[in-house]
């Protein structure tokens, strides 16, 4: 048995198979798609990187959305267990997708280093992508689609075309496992710790009370898994998103139909606010955790799942210190925290400082705090929108 320890957790690793990182980081460059970066990805990005795919790769195209763009297919594989992947369910959560093109890099290129976990995985598992299932959303850097839905709360009733069309698939592939892969705002950090959420994982829950039943325990043990890998090269700074359950959720509703779901979080790393070296984990987790799942039959090791802390909301982008405001008739001394917004102008992504928290922050943490005692809020440009 190796013990791997850290500040906030200790991961028992028992014959569970793992990537090897030193090999992994070697070959990352490599299979890094240098076509996509930034925060906004849209359809015109992925169009011609779909259009290249090899043989090996089997593509069609689903659907299509609301404003009639292409909603693709992509599946790799001929193994029994059955693997479903989507990104972009929510337009504005973008990291997600780059790192699936990562991802079907290394499977094009077929990396000698680590050849027969990539043998693993195509004999042993059937996978299914759909990489971006809300294109309309991307284009207006939206968590909704064109008709303001939220998919990720359309799971029952369906209204939106995407929703049904994921559905579709779903109950046409009937998956063992669902990888469900989404963007987390800037405010969470790691509890106990200063450090920004850079991945956080969900093991959804099926009901109101949170059971754990044999599925959540399998989804639990896949990102036991992860967990384990990504705590060597980034400790602390992986969180566990809350499992409260939501009725109409995607995730909570695959569990629920015995599609063992995993939530992907993507959060912020230092100073990496186009998320591309949170990219860079997130294709580590999902590589391992597909190699696991190929690779595992028992899935037993689930209650080190208990051990990655929860995430907490104590992360902020800027903190301005002491800075005076009018307020109540009269000049008050507090700290503002900013989070870093996007919006789309005149068809270009932009940043702007959006005040979250406002008051004594001394329980608080950001990288970049601010003396404001003798700058004025005005020429600042915040916002409350």
């Amino acid at each position: 048995m190796f013990v791997y320890k850290c500040k906030h957790l200790i991961i028992y690793i028992c014959n569970m198979k793992m990537i090897d990182l030193k090999t992994l980081e070697f070959l990352y460059l490599e299979n890094f798609e240098k076509n996509l970066k930034g925060r906004r990805i849209l359809y015109e990005d992925i169009a011609p990187l779909l259009q290249k795919l090899s043989t090996l790769f089997k593509k069609e195209i689903l659907g299509y959305s609301e404003s009639n763009i292409p909603i693709y297919k992509i599946s790799i594989g001929t193994g029994k267990t059955k693997i479903l992947i989507w990104s972009q369910m929510h337009g504005n959560e973008s990291t997600g997708t780059k790192s699936l093109f990562d991802l079907f890099n290394f499977f094009e290129k077929n990396n000698a280093e680590l050849s027969k976990e990539i043998a693993s995985i195509l004999t042993n598992c059937t996978i299914q992508f759909i990489p971006m299932l809300n294109p309309d959303g991307a284009i207006k850097f939206t968590r909704e689609n064109e008709q303001n839905i939220d998919l990720n709360r359309d799971a029952v009733d369906r209204k939106a075309v995407e929703s049904r069309l994921l559905r579709s698939v779903l109950d046409d592939f009937n998956p063992k496992f669902c990888f469900n892969l989404h963007d987390q705002r800037s405010i969470f950090n790691v509890e106990g710790t200063k450090n920004p959420a850079t991945i956080s994982f969900l093991a959804p829950s099926e009901d109101a009370e949170r059971t754990v039943t044999k599925g959540r325990k399998e989804t639990m043990c896949v990102i036991v898994a992860m967990n384990n890998l990504l705590q060597q090269v980034i400790p602390n700074h992986i969180g566990r998103y809350t499992d409260e359950f939501y009725p109409t959720a995607t995730g909570d509703n695959f569990q629920k139909l015995g599609h063992n779901t995993i939530l992907i979080e993507a959060g912020h790393f230092k100073d990496d606010y186009e998320r591309e070296i949170t990219r860079k984990y997130n294709f580590y987790a999902l590589l391992q955790g597909i190699y696991f799942i190929s690779t595992e039959n028992d899935f037993w090791n689930y209650k080190p799942y208990y051990d990655i802390p929860n995430n907490d909301t104590k992360f902020l982008d800027i903190i301005y210190k002491n800075i005076k405001i009018t307020k109540n008739n009269g000049i008050q001394i507090v700290d503002i925290g900013i989070q870093l917004k996007f919006k789309v102008i005149a068809n270009e992504l932009v940043a702007y400082k959006h005040i979250e928290k406002e008051g004594d922050l001394s329980n608080y943490y950001s990288r970049n705090y601010i003396d404001a005692e003798n700058l004025d809020i005005k020429e600042l440009k915040l916002s409350n929108s």
